[in-house]
């Protein structure tokens, strides 16, 4: 059995998704996600330093568990806002009797229209 992991062309990597599930503070950002936040929110929320929120956010949206969006801009600022982008992720063995994970997408709705509401502004 190996795992080393070919994915399907939209699958992020098996390994990529088993190591942030494996990080407390990856979990911890998970569910403090219940609406899209800023990276100072999600730090707030999840009682962690800055710096570790956003190298963690980095490998949540490598993993495709967390979406980025724009967000309020103000002259040539803009803040993102990362949401959850999961409802389950499933581990199985595929015919060759390797792991795959699939990932069951979010209704990406509460961020579509989040990034509508702030192209009007």
């Amino acid at each position: 059995m190996s795992l080393e992991i070919s994915p399907p062309d939209d699958a992020p990597p098996f390994r990529d998704v088993i190591t942030v599930l494996d990080d407390e503070d990856c979990r911890t950002i998970i569910a403090v996600l219940e609406q899209p936040m800023t990276v100072p929110e999600i730090s707030e929320a999840a009682e962690l330093p800055l710096s570790s929120t956003y190298r963690k956010l980095d490998r949540l949206t490598d993993a495709r568990l967390v979406a980025e969006t724009d967000g309020v801009r103000r002259g040539r600022h803009r803040k993102s806002r990362y949401a959850v982008d999961f409802d389950r992720v499933s581990i199985d063995l595929d015919d060759q009797q390797e792991f795959r994970v699939d990932i069951t997408r979010s209704n990406r709705r509460s961020l579509d229209l989040w990034a509508d509401v702030t192209r009007e502004f």
